[in-house]
């Protein structure tokens, strides 16, 4: 829902830091790639209940996949980096989640798996989308048919992050954050079926 707000406002200043990187000669892919395993630290630092250290790690993974978009659209994108980047991202999200788990799995271990389902549904229901649409020909899926929910929704980036911070700086109360970032998720998911739904049978009429 925000994402596009958040773009609008942070791309001039990684378009900046981007130009300077490509000096060095450095691609996207490396920074797509560096970014994730310094993403999945996180992990061992929330299992062990290092917070504010798990959360530096995803500021961290977060600025650098900001980053690695901004020195794509210099350099020019391609295939295999637009794939890198949308599975190392869900890999990465569901790792904070697993590390959740293992800080409090008494506490935590329920609505973390209720939390993986959601990014589960929101996250099929966007791939599904993006593979139907690019075998139909259909370009720009967020204004064709009025179906800007399917590729946006309540829970996108900027929210994931957003509830990542609020967990790591209260983690006492990480079931609660999640309960709601899982309806949100689900919502997402939901109308991201129903708009899925209608944009492919206007194009089977």
């Amino acid at each position: 829902m925000l994402d596009r707000w958040s773009a609008a406002l942070v791309r001039p200043t990684l378009h900046i830091i981007a130009t300077r990187i490509n000096t060095f000669g450095i691609t996207p892919n490396q920074i797509t790639v560096s970014g994730f395993f310094i993403g999945l630290l996180a992990l061992p630092a929330l299992a062990t209940q290092s917070y504010i250290l798990a959360l530096l790690f995803i500021c961290i993974n977060r600025t650098m996949d900001g980053l690695d978009g901004a020195l794509a659209r210099i350099r020019g994108t391609t295939d295999v980096g637009g794939f890198l980047d949308i599975v190392l991202d869900f890999i990465f999200y569901a790792s904070i989640i697993v590390g959740f788990a293992l800080a409090a799995p008494s506490a935590n271990a329920l609505m973390a798996c209720l939390l993986l389902c959601g990014f589960m549904a929101t996250g099929s229901s966007f791939l599904a989308f993006a593979a139907i649409a690019a075998k139909q020909n259909i370009e720009n899926p967020v204004y064709r048919n009025k179906s800007m929910y399917y590729l946006g929704g309540l829970a996108e980036g900027t929210e994931t992050i957003l509830f990542f911070i609020a967990m790591c700086l209260f983690p006492t109360y990480f079931p609660q954050i999640a309960l709601v970032f899982t309806v949100l998720c689900a919502i997402t998911a939901t109308t991201r079926v129903f708009a899925g739904v209608y944009t492919f049978r206007q194009g089977n009429v």
